[in-house]
């Protein structure tokens, strides 16, 4: 399952679209997880794209609800889904930490703070996507990619325009065509 994970779109898409595009020529995106800050972003993105994102609601929605959280069901196990303000994740991952396993989930997928970051604790995974759009950090925009198989999980942080020259498709090449110096240098050639 490979999952495209955002959050902090605050009402603009375009990047999630152009990211969406070139992580699908390489392989499908089985889902897309918007950890929230203008839930409608995730409408339109769903809508647009006609693939099914899974999301939450955020400060910016007006949402200070203790239960706005979503559970994800993997192969591998379940993920806690949350904007994170409500487990102040400004200030501590722990809060969530401990939220997401009083639910029984083997990671977390959270945003709010729009600064990437993906945590490998052997058994427990912690994936901030940052912001595409309005990035805390000095990496011009961030999104996550969660790729999870039985026994497996891989996560990471691409930052937007990294990934967008990385794998940009090689530019073709301009094939030499013929022209009069041509023929006449093959002329010569014969005498």
């Amino acid at each position: 399952m490979r999952i495209l994970v955002i959050s902090d779109t605050h009402a603009k898409c375009q990047r999630v679209y152009d990211v969406y595009k070139k992580l699908a020529a390489t392989a499908p995106i089985d889902l897309i997880v918007h950890c929230g800050d203008y839930y409608t972003d995730a409408l339109e993105i769903q809508a647009h794209l006609a693939k099914k994102v899974l999301w939450v609601k955020g400060n910016s929605d007006g949402c200070f609800d203790e239960n706005e959280y979503a559970i994800l069901e993997t192969e591998a196990g379940s993920f806690f889904v949350s904007h994170g303000h409500m487990q102040n994740v400004g200030f501590s991952q722990q809060d969530i930490y401990y939220k997401a396993l009083e639910q029984g989930c083997i990671g977390a997928l959270f945003g709010h703070t729009h600064r990437g970051k993906f945590t490998d604790l052997g058994d427990f995974y912690l994936m901030n996507p940052g912001s595409l759009t309005f990035p805390r950090d000095a990496s011009g925009g961030s999104f996550g990619l969660l790729t999870v198989n039985e026994g497996s999980i891989i996560g990471r942080i691409y930052e937007y325009s990294d990934f967008m020259a990385s794998i940009e498709p090689p530019k073709k090449k301009s094939e030499v065509k013929g022209g009069k110096l041509r023929d006449m240098i093959n002329y010569s050639d014969r005498f």
